[in-house]
């Protein structure tokens, strides 16, 4: 099924952009999909993906590609493809751009360009999507909530051990669910996706939780924060982007002479804290550790891939 859905839209979006009638064999030699073997073969695929395209509701008409009408070809009519304005206000374009951010298919958010073309923009914001990523954790996601709605003791495949932990909720962040559980007495947050073999057969009622305990105050803020490690990375950021660093570290940072910024930042995901790193390009350096300095100029130089 998703090769039959990547050559519709690949003969989709040759046919909007030549603005012309296409026969049927330049379509078969320049639409990736339709190299077929033979002749009958191509001529039950094309007359198919015809017939699919149709039923969709995609004009595909039947032209003449000279003024002597003596070979035809196809094409989708621009003027009857294209959806007319709808006249939307804003804050029914702002009700369409925050259905369209909750609403997911196959665990991707919506693109903006079906917004751009309605006559709005994409809402700024946190940059963040509202909805969470249920795709292929769907069921381990039901496993889950019911552990923790009957507080039974949850067990699970994490970063190559079994373990057994006091589920206390469920929580959405950045894209990704996060089961905040407490495994030998200590409260960490696992993110499901990470997970596996998510089991719950034991009876209910097997622990309690802890009075006044919030699930939000158990995972941490900032990406790098939620992890296995216990890492205290020395980072100098250079001046020209201190002013950005500052904003989003959660330790404070101490100024330097020279305008450039140095902070200790504690590190639980490594990939995590060198992937947000990165981004400064060549304006931020780690001191210490070496472990974390090694890991960054490895992936910099390509070994790391």
């Amino acid at each position: 099924m998703k090769r039959v859905i990547e050559r519709l839209l690949n003969l989709l979006a040759f046919l909007l952009t030549t603005g012309r009638p296409v026969s049927a064999d330049e379509i078969r030699t320049t639409v990736a999909g339709y190299d077929q073997d033979n002749d009958e073969a191509f001529r039950r695929m094309f007359e198919r993906d015809k017939d699919l395209l149709r039923n969709m509701g995609i004009p595909l008409e039947l032209r003449p590609t000279d003024v002597w009408e003596v070979e035809f070809g196809y094409m989708v009519p621009p003027d009857q493809y294209r959806l007319p304005d709808p006249g939307l206000t804003d804050e029914e374009r702002a009700a369409l751009w925050l259905s369209a951010q909750v609403v997911r298919l196959g665990g991707q958010p919506s693109g903006p360009e079906a917004l751009l073309k309605l006559g709005g923009g994409a809402m700024s914001g946190a940059g963040e999507p509202l909805a969470a990523d249920l795709g292929p954790s769907a069921d381990s996601l039901a496993v889950i909530f019911q552990a923790v709605a009957d507080r039974r003791v949850l067990s699970m495949e994490y970063r190559d051990r079994r373990r057994e932990v006091h589920p206390y909720g469920l929580l959405h962040q950045r894209g990704h669910w996060y089961l905040v559980a407490a495994e030998n007495d200590e409260v960490r947050a696992y993110r499901v996706d990470r997970g596996s073999g998510y089991t719950s057969e034991q009876p209910a009622q097997a622990f309690e939780r802890p009075a006044g305990f919030r699930i939000r105050d158990a995972l941490p803020s900032l990406p790098w924060q939620a992890g296995e490690k216990d890492l205290e990375a020395v980072v100098r950021f250079d001046a020209e982007v201190a002013w950005w660093a500052c904003r989003q570290l959660a330790e404070p940072a101490v100024e330097q002479p020279d305008g450039s910024l140095e902070a200790r930042i504690r590190v639980a995901n490594p990939s995590a804290f060198i992937g947000w790193l990165l981004g400064f390009e060549d304006r931020a350096e780690i001191i210490a550790p070496e472990e974390l300095r090694s890991q960054l100029l490895a992936l910099v130089a390509g070994d790391g891939r």
